[in-house]
């Protein structure tokens, strides 16, 4: 079941590298906002896939299902009921439910299913 994926391991360091630098210095609500909820499920997806050997689609559900409830926690303020005060565990938690954050991972899922397809024929694996 586990295994090592060296090319998906980079591609997540890489997406971690920009998903700070967003935090860290983009405050153009788009780029921060969507365009982060997009990358973020690139860089889970790429997690995913660089340790546990499972299927494209299978990966894709998991890592929608899990973006999908972490902005339902949101919704419920998660973090204020468990009093998250860590400034790093609110960045990943969230603490503002957007229906438009739900857009994101299904965008952001869709490209990765589209790009797997496109450029790798692999959407059976």
């Amino acid at each position: 079941m586990f295994t090592y994926k060296k090319h998906y391991f980079l591609v997540s360091l890489l997406l971690l590298l920009i998903e700070i630098c967003i935090a860290l210095f983009v405050t153009q609500p788009f780029i921060r906002g969507f365009l982060g909820d997009v990358l973020v499920v690139l860089l889970l997806y790429t997690l995913l896939r660089s340790f546990i050997r499972i299927t494209i689609k299978v990966a894709c559900t998991i890592v929608l299902l899990f973006s999908f409830g972490i902005e339902i926690l949101q919704l419920f303020n998660i973090a204020e009921r468990w009093n998250i005060t860590s400034p790093i565990l609110i960045t990943i938690t969230g603490n503002t439910f957007d229906i438009l954050d739900l857009v994101a991972y299904t965008v952001g899922v869709l490209l990765i299913a589209v790009f797997e397809y496109k450029f790798f024929k692999k959407w059976k694996q």
